[in-house]
C-alpha cells in the first residue's frame, strides 16, 4: 500500500477562470515587450543586439573584444562585426591594450554613453507603461519570481 507521500507530485490544475496557460501568458507579455522595445529603439536605428553590446560596455567599461564576445555569448567574429557597426556610428572606439599591444580594447565613446542614456530613459518610460498596471508589491513579487526562473 502506498501513501500520498510516495506518489509523484501532480501539477496544480489550470486556473479555471482563464483558458490561457501560464507559459502562453508569459510569452504574450514577452512578445508585447519585444514589440514595444523595437518601437522604442526605432528613433535611434539600433538593434537589440547592438543595445546589448552598448549596455555590456557601460556596465563593465573597457574590455577586450574576446571578453565582450564572452559576455554577449556570441562568436568572436560576430562580436567584431557588432563593434565594427557601432564604431562606424561613433558609439564605441577601439584602442590598443597597453598591456598587450596585439590585443584590442573596446570602450564607449561620449556619444555612445549619451545615446545609451537616452535609450534607457525611453525604455524606462515604456516599461513603466507596461508594468505600471501593477502595484509596487506586485512588481516586486514579479521581479522576484522572474529572477528565480531566470536563475
Amino acid at each position: 500500500m502506498t501513501s500520498d507521500r510516495d506518489k509523484p507530485a501532480q501539477p496544480e490544475p489550470a486556473d479555471p477562470a482563464g483558458d490561457e496557460s501560464l507559459s502562453e501568458a508569459l510569452m504574450a507579455v514577452a512578445r508585447q515587450l519585444r514589440e514595444k522595445s523595437a518601437e522604442t529603439l526605432a528613433p535611434w536605428d539600433i538593434t537589440p543586439a547592438y543595445l546589448r553590446a552598448l549596455r555590456t560596455l557601460a556596465r563593465h567599461q573597457t574590455m577586450r573584444l574576446s571578453v565582450l564576445s564572452d559576455h554577449l555569448q556570441i562568436a568572436p567574429r560576430t562580436a567584431t562585426e557588432v563593434v565594427d557597426a557601432l564604431q562606424a556610428r561613433g558609439l564605441v572606439q577601439r584602442r590598443a591594450d597597453p598591456a598587450d599591444r596585439r590585443a584590442i580594447l573596446v570602450e564607449l565613446t561620449e556619444h555612445g554613453t549619451g545615446m545609451l542614456a537616452e535609450i534607457r530613459a525611453a525604455r524606462g518610460t515604456e516599461a513603466g507603461r507596461i508594468f505600471g498596471r501593477l502595484g509596487p508589491a506586485d512588481r516586486a513579487e514579479l521581479a522576484r519570481i522572474l529572477s528565480k526562473l531566470r536563475d
